[in-house]
């Protein structure tokens, strides 16, 4: 009487226990397919039962699994870097020569240097400094700051960390929330509302409470001076008018546990003529005129935005680009032509006739005729 398992009875564990006891764990193909004529079973079968121990192409490791597990159960999994070597790295941001402080700056300071635990969230147009500022803020007060970029494809494994392939090895390997709660550093989520609700895996941190490491069962609290910041350009509930596309409504228990909202705008004219000129010294340029013309320009582009009056603004981060692009060019008229480009023809008019009108060195087919003074 045949005793041989039907098609629809065979196991992975059946398989495996054929091939080990004939084979060894080193398997290949040949060694598969005579186990599947064994069995009476096709080879995509079998090799659909055995994907959990693929090496490679025609190659099979039934050690891979059972290696896998004893590392998943291990109390405390050896981390992917060394210890040592993670304890070594500044993460403390470089100071800027350049900064200049302005709208939250000294508030979200105060709340990083208090050193209790107390999630920001900082929100604003694009190009107005969120980011920029809490990283500065860290330098000044030498603390460590560990920023990540979000996306819709951030997940658990991105933020929390994982296993990771180390020499043959599969070893966790700590995400950067897990850094940051180990060192007491602050965690910079940036661009928030592009999360998906993947990011529901952080509700716990958010609470101050740490997290639980469910691969490999130990608990991480927050070290002393841990804190949240997020940056976004929405308020987490979406872009209405299309300006920032992508942007998610986030979850309502996810945001309610940040304890409070900066709501972040452009400088003021002075102080953006500060910034600039900041910039310009440090690009050997001395051009006093042109960085004033340029926040005034920027300044008279928002008040008519938020009048309605134009679809698009002249962001802080998009002035800056200008006077870089005049250090390269030498050419005031070029340095704003190249980078109001990326707007639709009819608002890059608009703008390049607005800042003629405020250049008494623009002629009537607005070219400008002064030169960068190197």
């Amino acid at each position: 009487m045949n005793t041989m398992p039907r098609k629809s009875d065979v196991t992975t564990e059946q398989l495996v226990d054929y091939l080990s006891r004939n084979f060894g764990n080193d398997i290949n193909a040949a060694m598969v397919q005579d186990a599947c004529g064994i069995f009476g079973v096709t080879y995509a079968t079998g090799t659909k039962r055995l994907r959990d121990f693929y090496v490679r192409r025609g190659t099979w490791n039934l050690t891979v699994q059972e290696k896998l597990e004893q590392t998943y159960q291990a109390p405390a999994a050896a981390p992917a870097i060394p210890v040592t070597d993670r304890e070594e790295q500044n993460l403390v941001p470089v100071k800027d020569a350049t900064f200049v402080p302005f709208g939250n700056f000294s508030d979200v300071k105060k709340i990083i240097q208090s050193g209790i635990f107390y999630p920001v969230f900082v929100t604003g147009m694009s190009g107005n400094g969120k980011t920029f500022s809490v990283e500065q803020a860290c330098a000044q007060l030498n603390r460590e700051l560990i920023r990540v970029n979000i996306t819709i494809e951030t997940d658990e494994d991105d933020l929390i960390g994982g296993f990771r392939l180390v020499d043959g090895n599969t070893v966790w390997h700590n995400g950067p929330v897990i850094e940051a709660l180990e060192r007491g550093a602050i965690l910079l989520l940036d661009e928030i509302d592009l999360a998906s609700n993947k990011i529901m895996c952080l509700q716990s941190i958010l609470e101050g409470k740490g997290v639980f490491l469910k691969k490999t069962g130990r608990y991480v609290k927050p070290a002393a001076g841990f804190n949240v910041i997020a940056t976004a350009n929405t308020k987490g509930k979406g872009s209405d008018d299309g300006r920032f596309i992508g942007t998610n409504v986030l979850n309502e228990a996810f945001l309610e546990r940040f304890a409070l909202t900066f709501e972040q705008d452009y400088p003021t004219a002075k102080t953006e003529q500060k910034i600039l000129e900041g910039i310009s010294l440090d690009l050997d340029l001395s051009d006093r005129e042109f960085c004033a013309n340029l926040s005034n320009w920027a300044d008279i582009i928002r008040k008519t935005f938020k009048d309605g009056g134009i679809d698009e603004v002249i962001s802080t981060r998009r002035l800056v680009h200008i006077i870089r692009a005049y250090k390269i060019f030498g050419k005031r008229d070029k340095a704003i032509e190249v980078c109001v480009n990326r707007f639709d023809e009819e608002t890059k008019q608009v703008f390049i006739d607005l800042y003629g009108k405020i250049d008494a060195t623009v002629d009537s087919d607005n070219q400008i005729q002064n030169e960068a003074p190197f």
